[in-house]
């Protein structure tokens, strides 16, 4: 029987790496112009942070997380998300003590028990922001303008941003029974799981991807008739802060978000050129959640994006994608002699800051030329007996077949300068 991978897990082949690290630059240079700075916290923690922080009502928490007891007998949770453990990493290490806000981003694997779906598998990955310490909505609006210019310097078209709020501790009480109320004729129809939602948080049956439950509340009241007036306050102030930025936006009061923290804010950025899940970035604010666990009294908005989700969306779309890295310069060697020179040659160009490669399979010279056009190398440098003598070698174009001739030394500066 052949090893493979687990189910829902996917292997990232060297054709990929590129996609994936071009990613990972632009939104590294995003945050930093943002005044990002990165937090790296550990894939598992124990299970009480997501118990206490995603909450129980979620279907994170409910079905989907990654849990065991380890040799201490102590139960932990591969993250199913990055807020949580970033939270905790706030407090345990008292960053509230300093300057604040405190504005941080991060790049995760993230761990969930889910059907595998287009662009989101069991290990998935995520970029991430948080601002803690900030009440007013030039917060919210902050960290969906980084989603926002980071999506847009893609390439990307035909993503819309959508927003909700869906309110606070003091006016969601009144919505919960409202909607109760409105589901009760219904009750039996409702999936299993929304009737345990029923009790505990209804607000999340109107998440919930059952056809049936997904006809049973159209028609439901929604949040924004209920928002209290510092909530409604907030939803405007952050709708004039989108405004000053040039973001359009859609208000969507079916937008619930799929963990329990969230408060007043909630957004997402979709799209429907990946099926029908095609949320690629959500996020929102989640006033309590540092309280809840343990922390002081400070206020948190951030956002995840899906990484897989988004490659999937760049290919769908046709944006320009880089290519696998390439060797600008391949040295091709003619003799003993020469192979050791190459390989003096070879690393003086590393050092010099060109990318260069040299045959290390003892093929002839035709076949060396061979692997040089299969890599996709720029150019070929050839040495023999004759190019030691002289100390120059034939660099030649992989693409036109142009040669010149180039030094053996300073090669680096050489091949920087003249072979652009």
């Amino acid at each position: 029987m052949v090893i493979q991978a687990p189910k829902g897990t996917k292997d990232i082949l060297p054709a990929d790496s590129a996609k994936w690290r071009r990613l990972e630059k632009r939104f590294a240079e995003e945050c930093r112009k943002a005044g990002f700075t990165e937090i790296r916290t550990p894939v598992f923690e124990y299970t009480e942070l997501f118990a206490r922080g995603i909450g129980d009502t979620s279907d994170v928490v409910g079905k989907q997380m990654y849990t065991f007891e380890d040799l201490g007998g102590r139960s932990v949770t591969l993250r199913p998300e990055g807020t949580a453990g970033v939270a905790r990493a706030f407090i345990e290490n008292k960053l509230y003590a300093g300057v604040q806000p405190t504005k941080l981003w991060y790049g995760i694997s993230c761990f969930r028990y889910e059907k595998p779906q287009a662009g989101r598998l069991r290990e998935f990955h995520q970029f991430g922001v948080e601002i803690f310490g900030s009440r007013d909505m030039a917060a919210d609006a902050e960290v969906i303008g980084l989603a926002h210019s980071f999506l847009g310097g893609l390439g990307l078209s035909g993503l819309g941003l959508r927003v909700n709020s869906i309110g606070c501790p003091a006016c969601r009480p009144a919505y919960r029974e409202a909607l109760r109320a409105f589901l009760a004729p219904r009750y039996d129809e409702l999936c299993d799981t929304c009737k345990t939602r029923y009790e505990k948080n209804p607000l999340r049956i109107l998440d919930c991807k059952s056809p049936v439950c997904g006809e049973i509340v159209k028609g439901a009241p929604v949040m924004m008739d209920y928002l209290c007036d510092e909530c409604r306050g907030a939803f405007d102030s952050l709708k004039a802060n989108l405004a000053a930025r040039g973001i359009a936006y859609e208000v969507d009061t079916g937008i619930v978000r799929g963990l329990d923290y969230y408060t007043k804010t909630a957004f997402e950025f979709v799209t429907d050129m990946i099926g029908a899940q095609g949320t690629v970035c959500g996020g929102g604010r989640y006033d309590r959640l540092i309280e809840e666990l343990g922390g002081p009294d400070i206020p948190g908005v951030g956002f995840g994006l899906g990484i897989e989700r988004l490659l999937l969306l760049l290919e769908k779309s046709g944006a320009p994608q880089p290519e696998a890295g390439a060797p600008d310069v391949f040295v091709v060697y003619v003799g003993e002699e020469a192979k050791l020179r190459a390989q003096s040659v070879v690393t003086e160009l590393r050092a010099g800051g060109v990318a260069a490669d040299m045959d290390t399979a003892a093929r002839g010279v035709k076949g060396q030329f061979k692997h040089a056009d299969r890599v996709g190398a720029r150019y070929a440098l050839t040495i023999g007996d004759t190019e030691l003598a002289s100390g120059a070698a034939p660099l030649k174009d992989m693409t036109s077949g142009e040669e010149r001739e180039a030094p053996l030394e300073g090669l680096a500066s050489f091949c920087l300068g003249n072979t652009d």
